[in-house]
């Protein structure tokens, strides 16, 4: 069966049918419509016509068959708002199927949609652009159910969960509590789980369900759950658009989770218009499943390439989203990865768009022939303008994550201190088999929607016995667990790269103990706004770490040589380091950053010169003169401190 599908789906195959048009789907005017569907295969296509996405269909057209495998048919008039979908005829079988290219559709995704999308932009949505990219990019991962669905998130329960939560303004033009806090955060990037149109949620249900949503059906439109009306393909698209506006509107930037890896069933609308191509498959003929998921996508073929780098070229273009993180990137081609770069920095300008993702898969996965899997083994191959999430840096300060009780240096961890002065200086020269151009494709993060949220990580690791413990254990504030925190995302602000959290990190998110939330109830899963009120003091020392980030120079260096900028790395006692970075900023020289992890203070001497303290372990971006003798500085357990050498000359208040 191997060779079949090899003789079938090869090089040949490709030379012979692939279509490098990017006009597939229905391009819809006021005064016709163009239905174009690529079918390799079919010996004959229909194009079936409803009145909405419920109703008995009112007419079926056939469609011509063109050159590389397309059909297409071109129906007169205005079919805005019109619903459609194809039956295909190969082999004597016949399957009905929606259109894999459609920009929009009905609930749950069966039927799609025809749509002017010159209809479905928000008001004023040709001036939107994105704020100016800033000296540091600093990504907020947030789900946008989360966002808004509890009560004290300031939004009307109508559109709580909803795109419209982020473009809601109270009467006197105030904004909500949830969108204030964004705002005031001092993030730069709002990375959104997975927002295209997914399987797991049925849009007919009610508010009660959840997923985080890595399940596609159609990638090219928005998820109908966060309409208000799901029924109405254009209503979906419009509140995506005036969400991103909003968050442009207000300082952020948008990236979308985008999982190009697998659909949410083998079954899908790809497999029906082009059976067994769009798929890998073992030699038994078996899907292969290195998703996890029961299926994946055969990147390395040219229709499976094209579908991809077309689709994130048309949510950059038609919904001016600013960045894409790919779920199972090693599930995808470096030559794909990199196609998709050079083709964002050829429309946007180069590094305008931000591109990274999961350099792992979840198994083994079959690859097409002169490929290279997307693998963190494979980062010399990469454009260096793709970066991946540093899970060495992760496990390194917080522990394991598929151990809840696993320990990193932050939070109890043994013999760690090299893999965390490694961390520092950026993995360099190859270090622990991961070999980065530049500190510009490091990802540096210590939570995501993945995994326990790190307060209930550290929970965990302090909690005696085995078991999760009850409720009780999560939700109080713990001052040795805030001061882990506190360590924890101080060291992930002072390693090169560029900074990622989970939404709720900074006041304490807690899932109670729940490690694989992505479908736990909603009251699980949203961010609490009265926590984030309780846990006011720990915002505001992520706040100051992203100031600091911004302001110094010597933090946000991503350059070839910046494993030269760290020196005087030193191990100072167990679980007690500190190292040097040999630029300052405009008022110091130099940095000194000490991480002390011990459950004692410890005295670190000075090198000679006039020291301030920028940081510490419950104060980010302070001036304060580090004096004690002259010579020494003293670093409390369970804290880090970041000192700044100044200049001669420079005066201090």
């Amino acid at each position: 069966m191997e060779t079949t599908a090899k003789t079938r789906h090869g090089k040949r195959f490709d030379w012979k049918y692939s279509y490098s048009g990017n006009d597939l789907g229905a391009i819809c005017s006021n005064v016709r419509t163009m239905f174009k569907v690529w079918c390799p295969g079919a010996d004959k296509v229909d194009l079936t016509l409803y009145r909405d996405d419920a109703s008995p269909a009112y007419r079926i057209l056939p469609m011509r068959k063109k050159n590389r495998g397309v059909w297409a048919v071109i129906v007169e008039g205005d079919l805005h708002g019109t619903y459609y979908d194809y039956t295909v005829e190969e082999a004597g079988q016949a399957v009905h199927t929606a259109d894999p290219y459609a920009r929009a559709c009905g609930r749950n995704g069966i039927r799609s949609m025809a749509v002017d999308l010159s209809r479905t932009n928000p008001k004023d949505w040709w001036r939107d652009a994105p704020p100016p990219l800033q000296p540091e990019q600093v990504i907020y991962e947030l789900h946008v159910k989360d966002f808004s669905d509890h009560p004290a998130s300031g939004i009307p329960e109508e559109y709580r969960g909803k795109f419209k939560a982020f473009a809601y303004r109270y009467e006197d033009g105030r904004l909500p509590v949830c969108m204030a806090h964004l705002k005031e955060l001092g993030v730069t990037h709002v990375q959104f789980l997975p927002i295209f149109d997914y399987g797991s949620v049925d849009e007919d249900g009610d508010g009660r369900q959840f997923n985080w949503g890595y399940d596609p059906v159609n990638y090219n439109v928005p998820e109908g759950s966060y309409a208000t009306d799901a029924a109405d393909g254009a209503v979906r698209v419009l509140e995506c658009k005036e969400m991103i506006q909003a968050l442009h509107q207000n300082g952020l930037r948008v990236v979308m989770d985008v999982v190009y890896n697998h659909t949410y069933a083998a079954d899908s609308w790809l497999e029906r218009t082009a059976p067994g191509y769009y798929y890998r498959r073992r030699s038994n003929g078996a899907l292969s499943n290195g998703s996890g998921c029961g299926n994946d996508i055969a990147a390395g073929r040219a229709m499976v390439d094209n579908y991809i780098a077309n689709s994130v070229l048309y949510w950059a273009r038609e919904y001016h989203v600013d960045g894409f993180r790919f779920d199972l990137m090693g599930l995808m081609t470096v030559e794909l990865m990199n196609r998709i770069r050079r083709e964002l920095d050829l429309v946007f300008g180069p590094g305008e768009k931000l591109l990274y993702g999961e350099p792992w898969r979840a198994g083994d996965s079959p690859m097409e022939a002169d490929t290279h899997p997307a693998l963190k083994a494979n980062l010399p191959l990469f454009h260096p303008g793709i970066a991946v999430f540093c899970d060495n840096t992760r496990d390194a300060v917080k522990g394991g994550c598929f151990d809840a009780r696993s320990p990193g240096f932050a939070n109890g961890g043994r013999d760690l201190e090299h893999s965390i002065l490694q961390a520092a200086a950026g993995w360099p020269e190859g270090a622990w088999e991961f070999n980065p151009w530049d500190a510009s494709q490091l990802i540096t993060y210590v939570s995501c929607h993945d995994n326990f949220t790190l307060w209930d990580k550290l929970v965990l690791c302090a909690a005696p016995g085995e078991g999760v413990p009850g409720p009780d254990a999560f939700l109080p504030p713990r001052e040795d667990l805030l001061a882990q925190n506190r360590l924890a995302a101080f060291i992930c602000f002072t390693c090169p790269g560029t900074p990622f959290f989970q939404a709720g990190e900074e006041f304490a998110r807690t899932k109670l103990g729940d490690g694989n939330s992505y479908r736990s109830a909603p009251e699980v899963n949203r961010l609490d706004w009265d926590r984030a009120w309780q846990f006011g003091a720990l915002t505001d020392y992520y706040r100051g770490l992203i100031r600091l980030r911004r302001e110094l120079p010597g933090l946000r260096e991503k350059s070839t040589d910046r494993p030269g900028r760290v020196d005087s790395q030193t191990v100072h006692a167990p679980r007690v380091v500190s190292f040097q970075i040999n630029q300052g900023g405009p008022e110091g020289e130099r940095l000194l950053v000490a991480y002390n992890a011990s459950g004692e203070d410890y005295v670190l001497e000075l090198p000679a010169g006039r020291w301030i303290i920028r940081a510490d372990g419950q104060w980010a971006d302070q001036h304060r003169p580090a004096v004690e003798d002259g010579t020494h500085v003293t670093v409390p357990r369970c804290s880090g401190m970041l000192l700044l050498r100044l200049r001669e000359g420079t005066i201090t208040a």
